[in-house]
């Protein structure tokens, strides 16, 4: 007679999060330039369509928005890196509102204040949830 050994294998899920490949900082320039990639091509779009981008009667230009997208990121990759995934969300929903008081206060006429929120609006949910995932906290 013979016998088999057989052996069983049990694997079980690692209890600390696998690092990820990507630095943190790296993944947010990325994530912020999708952020702003998106942002200029609607206010491109709204801007063919006829909707006004203006603050105090003067034009702003295509590059301030990507600039201000990548702004608000880099604030958004550092308060990912030094809070909880909870704080973090709830500071971003705060200032992503904050965000938009200017744009209500300063624009002019309904359709560029509108226009306004929702580029801050598009660019925060792109950048909020991907930071939030990446985190994982």
């Amino acid at each position: 007679m013979s016998s088999i050994a057989t052996t069983a294998v049990v694997t079980t899920p690692s209890a600390t999060p696998a690092r990820h490949r990507t630095p943190t900082w790296r993944f947010g320039v990325a994530t912020g330039a999708v952020a702003a990639t998106t942002t200029v091509g609607l206010v491109a779009v709204l801007r063919a369509v006829g909707v006004p981008f203006e603050v105090g009667g003067e034009g702003i230009p295509l590059v301030a928005f990507a600039q201000m997208v990548l702004l608000g990121t880099v604030i958004g990759t550092v308060l990912a890196r030094r809070t909880r995934t909870t704080t973090f969300i709830r500071a971003t929903v705060l200032l992503t509102v904050a965000s938009c008081f200017p744009s209500v206060a300063l624009g002019t006429g309904s359709a560029s204040k509108l226009a306004l929120v929702l580029t801050h609006v598009v660019a925060a949910a792109i950048v909020v949830p991907a930071l939030a995932r990446r985190q994982g906290r």
